[in-house]
């Protein structure tokens, strides 16, 4: 299983919008308001990198309101 978080800016005023809508989507097990740079952070599972890629974060980028977003894959040590 792999797992990330996803940082995402939004547009002025969209946040909760923007994180209401990502939690809709297949793999996405949290989307979070929160203050500072960033606007919504979001943490995601999927079964490879490549279905993350594909399945999730194609899927989080296409929605409105989202103007940059930077994705963290967890790591264990």
């Amino acid at each position: 299983m792999v797992q990330a978080y996803i940082l995402v800016q939004t547009e002025i005023g969209r946040a909760s919008q923007v994180a209401r809508e990502i939690m809709t989507i297949s793999g996405v097990t949290s989307s979070d308001d929160v203050t500072g740079p960033y606007d919504v952070i979001v943490r995601v599972e999927a079964a490879s990198v490549d279905e993350l890629g594909k399945a999730i974060l194609a899927k989080v980028q296409a929605v409105g309101g989202i103007t940059r977003t930077l994705t963290c894959p967890v790591v264990h040590f």
